[in-house]
């Protein structure tokens, strides 16, 4: 038997040759990419004021809103559920199939006591109520907070201190 015959060994000194492996010729670096133009940002959509609609109300003594035209242009039916929420001294009014409210036979929201006392309404208080369609929402807005916008705007227009407090 032959035994198989290997490579010779190179020696620790030997190079290879340059015409086999040529050094690689000197290439100045590729310019960067250009980054791409970000288009402009776009501001959001603000909802039209057509899609808002507003009634003027005062709760029952049993807190309950009479708001028919509200709840037709939200289409919400007597027995529809609703959760209410407060947020920054108003009433938040929202469609949800667990809600613990329901619109009333008579096309009335409720306002819970606590919720009412919360942002300062009393029974027969005027409070301004707000439809947005858009987002299935109802904002009940206390008499107390109306003032005071309009005392910052009339003073803001006329010049004068605001005497809101």
């Amino acid at each position: 038997m032959t035994a198989a015959r290997q490579p010779p060994r190179r020696r620790p000194d030997e190079r290879l040759i340059g015409a086999v492996i040529p050094t690689p010729l000197p290439r100045p670096a590729p310019p960067p990419a250009p980054m791409p133009e970000l288009p402009a940002a776009v501001p959001p959509a603000r909802e039209p004021v057509d899609d808002i609609v507003f009634d003027v109300a005062r709760p029952d003594a049993d807190g309950r809103v009479a708001a028919r035209s509200l709840l037709r242009a939200l289409r919400w039916p007597a027995g529809h559920r609703l959760h209410i929420d407060v947020n920054d001294g108003l009433l938040l009014v929202t469609a949800g199939p667990d809600g613990r409210h329901t619109v009333g036979a008579r096309g009335a929201p409720p306002l819970p006591v606590a919720a009412r006392q919360m942002c300062g309404i009393t029974s027969h208080q005027a409070v301004l109520l707000a439809a947005i369609p858009a987002r299935d929402l109802l904002v009940v807005h206390p008499s107390n907070t109306i003032t005071r916008l309009l005392a910052d705007l009339h003073a803001a227009v006329l010049g004068g201190p605001s005497h809101a407090g």
